[in-house]
């Protein structure tokens, strides 16, 4: 209720302090709601990695300039441009970004103030921005190798770099919306000195060489997640062969390496014909293997460029048919992660155990390896598994500084002992169907696990729901359907897997 207006001069001196101890805290709290609150790192609550994406905005495109300079342990030079639309009116605009230097940021083409929160790049804009606008954001920056580190990023390889930005590292990179659940065409430029290859997802756009530099171009033709991009430089070869229904099949590998590598080389393309045979075509305008001079511990599903450490071809004690249904299993991916794409991280289970599932299968099919002997054995550890990660849909988040950690063995033969109570349950035609309906249904986007029970029960007609609750989120495994003398381990404590 306002005070009866009066001169100031006939005023109680009571009154005149308590009016103006109220008109201070009036105009106190106007200012507070007003004024801008402080720079801080946001994300879109992944029950995994909660301050990872951004809300407020759809990235539609990314452009991404690299300047190598020779030297795999100095920073590159960047250009990074984002094409989004607003979903939400924003004062400020939070970017994933980190172990970079921020030279400049410009919003739709004006300068733009920026500062950091956490893992963030926080930009501010000249003016607020509303919902249905399209944003237009360019950020000099450095992009850093980061010595001494496994989380990923660049890698360093025996001869320039290559990228491995699984789970949560792109942003490690250049600025991004940094989650699965906003997927983006990406092209790429790299400028590197003569003598050197750079090589990225999609296909080559324009080559220009100078006297000392070559620029290449390279660009995607299907939306693709932050996680999956890549970008290769070393002295490489390039070879090119053709697969299934005349797709481009390219391979980058280290030049020296070139002639022992090529048997390995040549089985993908029949290796995608089995693929397609089981789920339908190749969903990308390109494939083909990137084989690093690099010690990583895992391969890598980077969107039609997979990633391969070169010990995997070249050590002896590795035996054929389980040299290729590792490739296999980065193929699949192709389909099951990349295409499809999760929409958490708790939905990595979609991943890795499908990627899991086609290699067994691959194994079985190609080199006569038992599906039912792995299942058999998958199901042993099952309950171990379970209470070292979680259940498949449901894993724990990752340890403190180990953010890979959350690949664990129950995202793997965990996850694809699921895929084979499920085939179990409804028989064989029915699961095929429900297969090619996944990848189908959703190519080129995200789904989630919700999606995928509910495709299921529809493809095979059953209510499938209790089915899954206790497959995906019981803290004990359920009996295999069609195997009642199947027993499971007492829970104990299991190493996490290399491979992703």
């Amino acid at each position: 209720m306002p005070l009866t207006p009066r001169t100031k001069a006939s005023r109680p001196k009571t009154v005149r302090i308590a009016v103006a101890v109220l008109a201070t805290a009036t105009s106190a709290a106007l200012l507070a709601a007003s004024a801008p609150q402080p720079a801080a790192p946001l994300g879109i609550g992944d029950r995994l990695f909660p301050h990872l994406g951004n809300p407020g905005y759809d990235v539609t495109s990314y452009d991404i300039a690299f300047t190598y300079h020779g030297d795999n342990s100095k920073p590159l030079d960047a250009l990074t441009k984002i094409d989004a639309q607003v979903t939400a009116p924003l004062e400020r605009v939070n970017l994933d970004f980190t172990h970079g230097k921020v030279r400049s940021v410009e919003v739709n083409g004006v300068p733009a103030d920026f500062t950091t929160a956490g893992e963030d790049l926080v930009v501010t804009p000249h003016a607020r921005v509303q919902p249905g606008e399209r944003l237009r954001i360019a950020v000099r920056h450095t992009s850093d190798p980061v010595s001494g580190e496994v989380e990923g990023g660049w890698v360093r390889t025996g001869d320039g770099l290559a990228m491995a930005n699984q789970a949560d590292v792109a942003h490690r990179v250049f600025p991004c919306n940094d989650h699965p659940a906003d997927k983006a065409q990406f092209t790429f430029r790299v400028t590197a000195p003569k003598g050197l290859t750079a090589v990225a997802n999609g296909l080559p756009l324009a080559e220009e060489r100078r006297a000392d530099t070559t620029t290449w171009a390279y660009r995607t033709r299907h939306p693709m997640a932050t996680e999956l991009a890549q970008v290769s430089i070393g002295r490489s070869t390039v070879l090119h062969r053709t697969g299934p229904y005349r797709l481009p099949v390219r391979d980058v590998v280290p030049t020296k390496n070139r002639k022992e590598l090529e048997p390995w080389l040549k089985k993908t393309p029949d290796q995608i014909a089995w693929m397609e045979d089981k789920i339908g075509r190749y969903p990308f305008e390109t494939y083909g293997v990137l084989v690093a001079d690099a010690t990583t511990g895992f391969e890598l599903e980077t969107q039609t460029l997979s990633l391969f450490e070169k010990e995997l071809f070249t050590r002896p004690e590795f035996p054929e048919w389980y040299v290729e249904s590792i490739m296999v299993h980065e193929l699949a991916h192709q389909w099951f992660g990349d295409s499809v794409s999760p929409g958490t991280w708790s939905d990595l289970w979609l991943n890795e155990g499908h990627a899991s599932w086609y290699e067994a299968l691959y194994a079985e099919e190609k080199a006569k390896q038992p599906l039912e002997k792995r299942m058999r054995y998958a199901y042993r550890l099952s309950d171990s598994w379970r209470a070292a990660g979680g259940p498949p849909a449901a894993p724990k988040g990752p340890r403190p500084g180990e953010k890979i950690s959350i690949f664990r063995p129950v995202v793997y033969d965990g996850s694809a002992l699921v895929l084979y109570a499920l085939r179990q349950e409804i028989g064989r035609p029915d699961f095929e169907a429900v297969e090619r309906a996944w990848v189908h249904t959703y190519r080129d986007g995200n789904a989630t696990t919700a999606d995928f029970v509910r495709l299921a029960s529809e493809v095979s007609g059953r209510d499938l729901g209790g089915f899954f609750e206790a497959w995906l989120y019981g803290a004990k495994t359920p009996p295999m359907p069609g195997h009642p003398d199947w027993t499971s381990m007492p829970p104990e404590k299991k190493t996490a897997p290399g491979k992703k």
